[in-house]
């Protein structure tokens, strides 16, 4: 075959095969042959059937400008020699070894204009029959070529789907690196993450060891010493509550609720979870009871209490 051209496939040669034979049968011929030309070589591709055929597939002749079918693909057009007995260019030509003295063929084309070969009718006299039959030969040749082409588009389309498969197969590749990548980039993210939780606890420990042995001791002296005033044991309570809880599993949601509130409303909240009631945290912050109700209003709606059933400390104590 020719060079970056498609292989003919076995349902085409099967449907060529047909076709030499009818027009053998319709033009009255014993050789019909589809010849394909190659290296300087002309080769029976295919050739009807019929024990008047002398022609063997396969069979090959060099290509020269004694050969019928070198005048056809020389002068890109049909050939016709009625009697080459009677023609002083042909007389001699080799299809003369079989008695082939009449000659009818065309040349055959890929889509792209290349020549695959030809196609002809031969016979041992002049066949009037075939000569009216030239018409038919060329719709035949249409037909062949017709079929190369078909051949041709098929072998684009199978290039193009692996070209598209292999440009799908490489961007798969890189999907899957970029995948593992990200994969490698979690795994040290997750040991960064876990480094970084560890030094936490280690930072929060020792947090809790310096506020346990360095502070709370101190607070406990100080409440000793202040015993006798209220309004300072109340603020240190507040302190006292509020180091412990750094020191426990404090959950936050007492922090977060009271992101907030005012300072007032933040102090009279932290009052509220030790228990105390409006009068002794009016006492506490030297306020008036009135004041201490209107502060604990807007805290019930900042928390969103608005049913007036919700205890505020039972719900206080609850995010501690």
């Amino acid at each position: 075959m020719m060079q970056n051209k498609p292989v003919i496939t076995t349902e085409t040669l099967t449907k060529w095969q047909y076709v030499v034979d009818q027009i053998s049968e319709i033009a009255e011929v014993p050789a019909t042959l589809i010849m394909h030309a190659h290296d300087q070589k002309n080769n029976v591709f295919v050739k009807s059937t019929g024990n008047e055929n002398p022609y063997v597939e396969g069979q090959s002749f060099q290509l020269h400008d004694k050969l019928y079918c070198f005048g056809v693909l020389e002068n890109d057009a049909e050939l016709c020699v009625e009697d080459a007995t009677c023609d002083p260019h042909w007389y001699d030509n080799p299809d003369m070894e079989y008695g082939m003295s009449f000659y009818v063929g065309l040349p055959l084309k890929w889509p792209d204009g290349s020549i695959f070969g030809t196609i002809c009718m031969l016979d041992r006299f002049r066949n009037k029959r075939a000569l009216s039959f030239r018409n038919g030969l060329r719709q035949f040749c249409r037909i062949v070529e017709d079929d190369l082409a078909m051949l041709e588009e098929i072998e684009h389309r199978k290039k193009a789907e692996t070209r598209l498969q292999q440009e799908l197969d490489a961007r798969e590749a890189i999907i899957n690196k970029r995948t593992r990548d990200l994969e490698d980039a979690n795994t040290a993210l997750r040991v960064l993450l876990m480094g970084v939780e560890i030094s936490k606890n280690e930072v929060e420990e020792r947090i809790v060891q310096q506020i346990r042995g360095l502070v709370l001791p101190h607070v406990g002296r100080l409440q000793q010493l202040v015993a006798d005033d209220n309004r300072a044991l109340s603020h240190l309570d507040i302190v006292e509550m509020n180091l412990k809880n750094i020191t426990s599993d404090f959950t936050g949601k007492l922090a977060q609720a009271m992101e907030g509130l005012t300072p007032t409303e933040a102090e009279i909240v932290q009052l509220i979870v030790q228990g105390r009631s409006t009068k002794e945290i009016a006492k506490t912050l030297s306020r008036g009871t009135s004041t201490v109700d209107f502060h604990r209003n807007n805290i019930r709606q900042k928390l969103g209490l608005t049913h007036r059933g919700k205890n505020l400390r039972q719900h206080l104590t609850t995010l501690v």
